[in-house]
């Protein structure tokens, strides 16, 4: 009974820690970079588990998908795996990603290849002079390559690392860049505590034929009647930094006996373009239903957002009704069916609702095999 006691507050404590709104420690000038950063494609995450527990999954990432969110924590996966994820995210976009991984050196390494891409196709082209279309479309594609290698260094600590070639085409133009994904997982006898810093690397920066264009040049004094061809430039784009995020959080098991399983986990994340943010979830897992290798996994999550404090009747004098959708930003729930017999082939399908707040509902779907 004592023991239940101590587990039931450590949970209260890390929901309290992790879910509660992070101190403002600022001075009055805010200095947050915000919208500095392109191909935010690259947090959208990997897989329905991790969508439906949020940030805080790196706490227990230890299959395919650690090479997202953790790659130290692909070393602790006991078995090869693929995984094959498609997100529904919002005005038709949609971001698809697809991973595999090996295990090798007795379980003690692991190396995995993963691949991301969002984007869009055959949207109008609208302008000034043409606002109902001018006839052609463009599209947005979004890629990036990864190469993970994760190692166990004893039974309590693993690390990894994670290269990235970043592909980022939108319309006419295009850039490309590369970068670093570093991640620990300590194994603790309460919890796992990882420590992860994503897209570490240098900024991006756009060409291509849409910013050829044609500037008119003043004439001369005694060529003022004479009509002048304009002369060929080439606009240049600003550097774009990459997504940066530091992310730490910590997990442990609040019931594990054997066959049912209750997690409790928690982050606090500080990205490079925004306020930071901390989160919390719950995983809650039914194996091996009457011993026949089925199992059952339901999952929620909270994750606060900076605007999650967004008051858009304050400045704009007028209310709009947005303040409860906005309330909901960072909500995500989900769950899974698997079938696992062990050391043998494992299956297993997830699904995850995740809301934005005034942008609306997301749906995540994955499947992922082992053997």
């Amino acid at each position: 009974m004592k023991r239940l006691f101590i587990r039931a507050m450590c949970a209260a404590a890390v929901i309290g820690l992790f879910v509660g709104t992070p101190a403002n420690a600022q001075s009055d000038i805010d200095n947050t970079a915000y919208g500095s950063t392109a191909t935010e494609f690259l947090l959208l995450g990997a897989g329905a588990r991790g969508a439906a527990l949020g940030g805080p999954f790196a706490t227990i990432a230890n299959n395919v998908d650690a090479m997202f969110f953790n790659p130290g924590g692909l070393a602790l996966m006991d078995r090869a795996g693929a995984m094959f994820s498609t997100y529904n995210y919002i005005a038709e976009t949609r971001y698809n990603w697809a991973g595999i991984a090996f295990p090798f050196g007795g379980g003690a390494r692991a190396v995995g290849v993963q691949l991301g891409t969002f984007g869009f196709s055959d949207q109008p082209v609208y302008t000034v002079e043409n606002p109902e279309g001018d006839g052609t479309v463009y599209g947005v594609s979004q890629t990036f390559v990864g190469l993970t290698y994760s190692q166990n260094f004893s039974d309590r600590f693993s690390a990894g690392l994670t290269g990235k070639v970043i592909s980022d085409q939108l319309g006419d133009v295009s850039g490309s860049s590369w970068a670093l994904d570093f991640g620990t997982n300590f194994h603790a006898r309460i919890g796992e505590r990882p420590f992860v810093i994503q897209n570490l690397g240098p900024a991006i920066k756009h060409n291509g034929s849409a910013l050829a264009v044609g500037v008119d040049r003043q004439p001369p004094l005694d060529q003022q009647n004479i009509p002048q061809e304009p002369a060929d430039a080439r606009l240049r784009t600003k550097e774009w930094n990459l997504p940066i995020q530091f992310r730490f959080g910590l997990a442990f098991d609040f019931i594990n006996t054997g066959a049912n399983r209750l997690t409790v986990m928690g982050e606090f994340s500080q990205p490079n373009n925004s306020n930071p943010t901390a989160g919390g979830a719950m995983e809650f897992a039914l194996t091996d239903i009457s011993q026949s290798g089925f199992g059952v996994m339901l999952r929620g999550g909270y994750q606060y957002q900076p605007d999650n404090n967004l008051n858009p009747t304050g400045s704009a004098g007028f209310d709009t009704g947005l303040a409860g959708d906005e309330g909901l930003d960072g909500l995500s729930l989900g769950g899974g069916l698997m079938f696992d017999r062990g050391s043998g082939f494992g299956l297993s399908l997830d699904y995850a609702y995740r809301s934005l707040g005034i942008l609306g509902a997301t749906h995540y779907w994955s499947a992922v095999v082992n053997w």
